[in-house]
């Protein structure tokens, strides 16, 4: 199978391997701000491939671990009006808030429909006129185009009945924060997904201000050694830049038409990203034009009090400064059954991958 079978040829994983080693002379530290990367590098088994002197860590690539609990508290409290219904993708519904989540909720009779697409959603407020249809739109450059062209059908459609809840985040600043704030990197593992749409225009100030390496990768064991082997080769030459080794699907220009789009709807606006506080310039809410489609705006509710889980260390974890097996709560009180903190909700969280393929 093109691009499937190619991916996991065991003789040529096990080649790039020794390359890596052969090539690599000192401790180099590679994150990952992707969480298919996440999944992908703990399923694989990729850190047992690696020498010793190179490590993988995971930093905030996975868009429910980085939502805050206020987000949580806020669709909680919406769910609770007789007049809305919460549209969601399924792993947002299991996140804990503060005392509470959208589970739960659901359990005790709040209208609250898991929706494949944001499309689905405006399909429910079609059906539902006389009810307000609220879609939690999460997630980085990946999804929010869809989150931009359900509000631009909305509008030209003259809906008065869906809104956006948005928490949907840009990445670039995220990375920026963790050189910033001085956590121990050699470059990043770029993520695919996202660069699909942005291209690599946006990486440009990782290896010009902080002299980070940026390699977009793709989501099988050889594109990802492939990744590793090239942020390698940047290290020893001293030479950081942005490159793509997901040439299949990533160009450089990127999707212009969903750029545009971004652009058109969506405006720059500082947001809270878990472990890393608020970020200026890094999340994504309506334009004026739209904001008749804003529901932190149109629609009134009293949100509890936000707080953390105790115990829970999710934000040292998305900062790679901590595994989760570092963590007390890891397996046996925070497991995907009964998750504690986010990061381990989602299938693309670390905790979870690490429940699932490292335990």
């Amino acid at each position: 199978m093109k691009y499937i079978d190619e991916y996991r040829d065991k003789a040529l994983a096990e080649k790039i391997a020794r390359e890596i080693d052969r090539s690599s002379t000192g401790p180099l530290s590679f994150m990952e701000v992707c969480g298919g990367h996440t999944m992908a590098v703990r399923k694989f088994g990729i850190p047992s491939l690696l020498p010793d002197r190179i490590r993988l860590l995971s930093g905030p690539g996975c868009p429910v671990c980085v939502s805050s609990n206020r987000f949580i508290d806020r669709s909680v409290a919406l769910s609770r009006r007789d007049d809305v219904i919460i549209t969601s993708f399924g792993d947002l519904i299991r996140v804990p808030g503060s005392s509470s989540s959208l589970e739960k909720e659901k359990a005790k009779g709040a209208d609250i429909r898991v929706v494949y697409s944001v499309l689905d959603a405006l399909r429910v407020a079609k059906d539902n006129p006389l009810k307000r249809i609220v879609f939690l739109g999460i997630g980085f450059e990946t999804t929010a185009p869809t989150s931009a062209a359900a509000i631009r059908k909305a509008f030209e459609q003259k809906m008065n009945n869906f809104f956006l809840l948005s928490a949907h985040k840009i990445m670039p600043p995220a990375m920026e924060a963790l050189a910033d704030e001085g956590v121990k990197l050699n470059g990043y593992i770029a993520p695919g997904h996202v660069s699909t749409i942005t291209g690599t225009g946006i990486y440009k100030n990782i290896p010009e201000k902080y002299g980070l390496g940026c390699v977009i990768s793709g989501f099988e064991p050889v594109d990802l050694l492939q990744s590793i082997y090239m942020l390698v080769k940047q290290c020893e030459e001293n030479n950081p830049k942005v490159e793509i080794q997901y040439k299949r699907a990533v160009k450089e220009d990127g999707n212009r038409k969903a750029l545009q789009l971004l652009q058109e709807v969506f405006v720059l606006a500082d947001d809270w990203w878990r472990g890393l506080g608020v970020l200026k310039n890094s999340g994504l809410q309506l334009r004026e034009t739209y904001e008749q489609f804003n529901a932190f705006t149109m629609i009134d509710v009293d949100v509890e009090e936000t707080k953390e889980p105790k115990g829970c260390i999710c934000g040292e974890i998305l900062k790679g400064l901590k595994n989760p097996k570092d963590c007390k709560l890891f397996s046996a009180v925070c497991n995907p059954s009964l998750p504690v903190g986010a990061c381990m909700v989602s299938n693309e969280g670390a905790c979870n991958a690490w429940y699932r393929y490292n335990r």
